[in-house]
């Protein structure tokens, strides 16, 4: 009798071993998919990240050549009333929208309602004035449109040529006139990319062209 019911138990123990085992491989199996859905929505984030800078170095501009300033009124007490310089692509990469601002009646700077992307703003000790008046004049190869491609490069001129003009310089824009042995920076800032900073001093006699450095 004893061993008849032994034979019995042997059997219930292997059910529960069965059991057991099918628990463990269970709870294996779910552990095993939260740690790999966890790795690949990491993987997902690095990617989308990487993707982002390498987006946000190719929409950036860099400077080309040198600063020219042309003065408004020359000598040693003279003033400047336009900035040009020339910009293009880091690594020849995403394209950036360089519709023109529109003049905002001979102050120097762009109108309330202009269409611009492309946003340059001026700074030195005295003041800060956002959002002035510029042009640019593709330079060599071009596509003809207005966005600055791979490969294209643009000269930029911070303010018109005429003092009092319809559109207006520096002259116009600051309150303060950028004069000799004054450190400032224009700010370009486009899009998306860094913001492109220009830092110059000028001299101490205001010619007609400079180049400065």
């Amino acid at each position: 009798m004893l061993k008849r019911f032994l034979r019995h138990e042997k059997g219930i123990t292997g059910l529960e071993t069965a059991i057991i085992l099918i628990a463990f491989v269970v709870v294996a199996a779910v552990f095993a998919y939260t740690a790999l859905s966890a790795g690949l929505f990491s993987t997902q984030k690095a990617q989308e990240a990487v993707y982002s800078g390498l987006k946000e170095a190719q929409s950036t501009l860099e400077l080309r050549g040198g600063v020219i300033a042309t003065a408004g009124t020359t000598g040693d007490n003279g003033t400047v009333k336009q900035i040009s310089f020339i910009v293009a692509n880091v690594l020849g990469g995403e394209a950036i929208d360089f519709t023109m601002p529109t003049a905002d009646n001979a102050t120097g700077l762009a109108a309330a309602g202009s269409t611009n992307k492309v946003v340059i703003n001026y700074i030195d000790n005295h003041q800060t004035v956002k959002n002035l008046y510029w042009t640019y004049v593709p330079l060599g190869t071009t596509n003809g449109d207005q966005m600055l491609s791979a490969n294209e490069k643009f000269q930029v001129t911070v303010g018109a040529a005429t003092t009092g003009s319809g559109a207006g310089n520096l002259v116009d824009a600051l309150t303060t006139d950028l004069s000799v042995n004054r450190t400032f920076t224009l700010e370009v800032i486009s899009p998306a990319g860094a913001v492109l900073q220009i830092e110059r001093t000028t001299p101490a006699y205001i010619d007609t062209i400079m180049n400065l450095r």
